[in-house]
């Protein structure tokens, strides 16, 4: 579903990302980690379309990023760390928005709409406008926004920050239903205990090169999550 294959990134002299290669399979979640300054972000960018990259492909259901990306835009939704949104609007207004965008059919936008703002316990402040939303509010309500037309992959940075615990809870059993149905998560976070439950795979990432990769119960054979990505930093 998601293959990346030799992906090199530069800011100048710089190398952002030096010559990685991931692949994320339908139903698979998979989580990518790495210290501040890694090349998380970067990467993620890459393959969302919002940057350029100078050598390597990104393919996003056999189709490439740079050949075709409206096409790959169409069939994945992207959750950035911190997510701008229109605070003039309300959220219904918002969601719609979205929903327009995707072409996505009025029942089955309503239909989902419902669903996950009950879920997340905004339902009831959906007529309301987004700029009196808490940070953990508007969270959830990009996360709706993102879900609403049912993406092939999901992209998310950091997706947990300024989540209360429930939602939290709520968003992991989303994630695993959604991949259960065929969806593909790719997904990168700082807390660690909760990648190592979650994914079926994961990468570690530092200065820009991948240093583990593979199925998280092989790698967690030598200890915790948190104890192999230490020893990854203790490498340099």
């Amino acid at each position: 579903m998601l293959k990346i294959t030799n992906l090199t990134k530069k800011y100048g002299d710089k190398i952002a990302i030096d010559n990685i290669s991931i692949e994320v399979k339908s139903g698979e979640i998979f989580g990518f980690i790495g210290h501040n300054g890694a090349g998380k972000t970067t990467t993620i960018k890459c393959i969302v379309g919002i940057l350029s990259f100078e050598d390597g492909n990104i393919l996003i259901d056999a189709d490439s990023i740079k050949d075709e990306p409206i096409k790959c835009k169409t069939k994945m939704a992207y959750i950035p760390d911190n997510p701008d949104i229109y605070e003039t609007l309300t959220g219904i207004e918002y969601l719609n928005f979205v929903s327009d965008i995707y072409d996505v059919d009025k029942n089955i936008r309503q239909n989902l709409i419902d669903k996950y703002s009950k879920e997340f316990e905004i339902y009831n402040d959906l007529d309301n406008v987004i700029s009196s939303y808490s940070h953990g509010m508007k969270q959830k309500l990009v996360v709706i926004s993102a879900l609403v037309h049912s993406p092939k992959i999901l992209v998310l940075d950091e997706p947990f920050v300024g989540l209360d615990p429930k939602a939290q809870f709520q968003l992991k059993e989303i994630m695993k239903d959604l991949c259960n149905d065929g969806m593909s998560i790719f997904f990168s976070s700082h807390v660690l205990a909760v990648v190592e439950k979650l994914c079926d795979k994961i990468a570690i990432i530092n200065k820009g090169k991948i240093v583990r990769i593979g199925k998280i119960e092989d790698i967690i054979k030598e200890g915790s999550l948190e104890d192999v990505f230490m020893a990854t930093l203790g490498d340099e």
